[in-house]
């Protein structure tokens, strides 16, 4: 399997936060074909552990599982359906999407969120987006009855309709790019990882609830207990007119890193990456030919936030891919980039021995 084949499988794969025992089951699949004993936790987080030497740092790399989406909170009398938002759903992106409901393997609902009919629209309303607690889902049911019978209740997951489209010769758009397209990238470092002949300790992790809490990677990280941490996810794209002064990340400008992240929306946390991490990724990137980007940005967070502040402190780093319109129905992403940041992982873990410095001092 390629990065690409395992990022167009795992798309369409539903798995909202706390739901993401489907996408667990295909990746647990793969690590198996590895030939990589796993474990799942209570919380549902999946951690393969490669031994290496004692003497070295151990690294925990990971990457979550979960994607944003909806919970079901009513079904009306006549069959339509009410939800809450699950994690960053932007609400101006949300008009006429399809959408489905989990409610099982070869059971789900496909359904559409309402949008008033063009002709009915009053001038008033045409530049006004509706909230999501008034949103609708159009199921096909014409009773709460039939919406029961079909399995849906309130508590039931519900995700942007699954899809995978190529355009050009290496994108790839879609739903849940984010972050299955870090999961892709962990399975093919496993891969490359599974025969290897010493290094250090390395613990991969595909957590789970980043969308919700940003604290389920916590939970494995906690008792693993490692000295580095490498956190892989979406780096915000800046080459589309929109966010052209938001930084210099461009598609298909291979893997970056992020030098300061701070989420600024009531969430006092980020990351400000050790500089043992930096020194080492940069080297690694000019040593083997990898172009990296790099990313400042507030309004992001990731669940490296929290990972850091276990123990002692980790010695941490967010490394990525760029993307375009995060959070929406149709994400995109280079595969391009996402085989550099392979590579480049790759070759940092392998860089990792015992003289590995932990200090933030710079020598």
């Amino acid at each position: 399997m390629s990065i690409r084949d395992d990022l167009e499988a795992l798309m369409v794969i539903p798995g909202l936060s706390g739901h993401e025992e489907r996408v667990a089951k295909a990746i647990r699949k793969r690590l198996d074909g590895y030939g990589l004993t796993h474990r799942t936790d209570r919380l549902g987080n999946v951690i393969a552990t490669l031994q290496g030497d004692d003497a070295a740092p151990s690294i925990l790399l990971f990457t979550h599982m979960d994607q944003l989406g909806f919970i079901v909170r009513k079904i009306t009398d006549d069959g339509f359906i009410k939800v809450e938002r699950l994690g960053g759903v932007p609400e101006r992106a949300l008009a006429a999407q399809s959408v489905l409901l989990c409610v099982g393997e070869g059971k789900d609902v496909p359904g559409v969120i309402a949008n008033k009919a063009h002709h009915a629209t009053a001038p008033d309303e045409k530049y006004h987006v509706v909230r999501a607690p008034d949103l609708v889902i159009d199921a096909g049911f014409t009773s709460k009855k039939d919406a029961e019978h079909a399995g849906i209740q309130i508590g039931t997951p519900v995700v942007y309709k699954p899809q995978v489209n190529v355009m050009g010769e290496n994108r790839i758009v879609g739903t849940s790019v984010d972050d299955r397209a870090g999961c892709a990238v962990l399975l093919a470092v496993a891969r490359a990882l599974s025969h290897r002949v010493g290094g250090p300790t390395v613990h991969l992790l595909f957590s789970v609830q980043e969308e919700f809490n940003l604290r389920g990677a916590v939970v494995a990280a906690q008792r693993l207990m490692p000295d580095i941490a490498i956190q892989v996810d979406l780096m915000l794209a800046s080459d589309t007119p929109d966010m052209a002064d938001r930084g210099d990340m461009e598609l298909g400008g291979g893997p970056g890193i992020s030098l300061y992240s701070f989420h600024g929306r009531g969430t006092l946390n980020g990351v400000i990456p050790h500089p043992a991490m930096v020194r080492l990724i940069e080297d690694v990137a000019m040593a083997n030919g990898i172009p990296l980007q790099r990313s400042a940005q507030v309004g992001v967070l990731t669940d490296l936030s929290y990972v850091q502040l276990l123990g002692d402190g980790v010695a941490s780093i967010d490394v990525g891919f760029p993307m375009r319109y995060s959070h929406s129905a149709n994400e995109m992403c280079d595969v391009c980039d996402l085989e550099a940041l392979q590579r480049l992982l790759t070759h940092a873990i392998s860089a990792v021995g015992p003289d590995f410095p932990l200090s933030r001092e710079i020598s």
